[in-house]
């Protein structure tokens, strides 16, 4: 997440911009409350994509993919999940 820093205040604030930094965080920098560019963390990766999460263009995903992945088993009489939708697509096709 960007948090601002006012171009007259930066030299002021030298030390808060280096902590935050060296901590990840993109800066922008504005003047009068209109953006002039960021200030990002350097990056010594080679990683394209860790230039772009260092640059703030990309956000890391968050959660487990597999606690998504299987359905709520059905109900005992029921048609599974997956079952139905096999059967409403083979309908579908002829």
């Amino acid at each position: 997440m960007d948090d601002n820093a006012e171009l007259a205040d930066l030299a002021e604030q030298a030390s808060q911009v280096e902590a935050r930094l060296a901590d990840g965080q993109r800066i922008a920098v504005t003047n009068r409350g209109r953006l002039l560019g960021y200030l990002v963390p350097a990056s010594t990766s080679s990683s394209p994509f860790e230039r772009l999460v260092a640059a703030g263009q990309v956000r890391l995903a968050t959660g487990n993919l597999l606690d998504h992945l299987d359905p709520e088993p059905a109900e005992p009489g029921e048609e599974p999940l997956g079952d139905l939708v096999i059967r409403m697509r083979d309908e579908e096709r002829y």
